[in-house]
């Protein structure tokens, strides 16, 4: 990694069938070894299969709302001070809280065996939009973790 300059984001381009950014980048992430055509069709067919299981209106906004429901405000990292490490709880960027929701509703889907990958992700996505499941347990951990080291807060930086 250098040091010398910041990466550059680039801006993401939208999907083809809901012309959205955030479509995108969840189909990028399921994606494995380039397939994009197989990640599309998984992501497509359980953002179908949740509109149709809650039935409440546009899929984009039952991502959105499930999406809520699993970004983590706060996280701990690892500060090495004098020969101790120390889980120092911080704040965590939009970017990077919707990268680790969608990770973790990615591997929750995953652990799910026996059920088709595009079946697993609408059902993780639904018990996401209704506030249960793996899924918001997941965030729900990470943030009792930072509560409980909120007193090496001071040692952030």
């Amino acid at each position: 990694m250098s040091r010398r300059h910041r990466a550059v984001k680039r801006e993401r381009t939208p999907d083809t069938r809901y012309k959205s950014a955030l479509v995108s980048h969840l189909i990028n992430m399921v994606m494995e070894r380039g397939k994009k055509s197989v990640a599309e069709r998984i992501v497509y067919t359980a953002i179908e299969r949740v509109s149709e299981k809650l039935e409440k209106g546009d899929p984009i906004d039952l991502l959105l709302g499930a999406l809520e429901n699993i970004r983590p405000k706060l996280e701990v990292k690892s500060r090495r001070v004098g020969g101790a490490t120390y889980q120092v709880p911080v704040e965590v960027s939009f970017e990077r809280q919707q990268t680790l929701a969608f990770r973790w509703l990615i591997a929750s889907a995953k652990a799910r065996k026996g059920v088709p990958m595009a079946e697993a992700m609408a059902a993780e996505i639904v018990d996401a939009y209704n506030n249960t499941g793996s899924v918001v347990k997941k965030r729900e951990d990470v943030h009792k973790m930072a509560q409980s080291n909120k007193a090496f807060a001071h040692l952030r930086w």
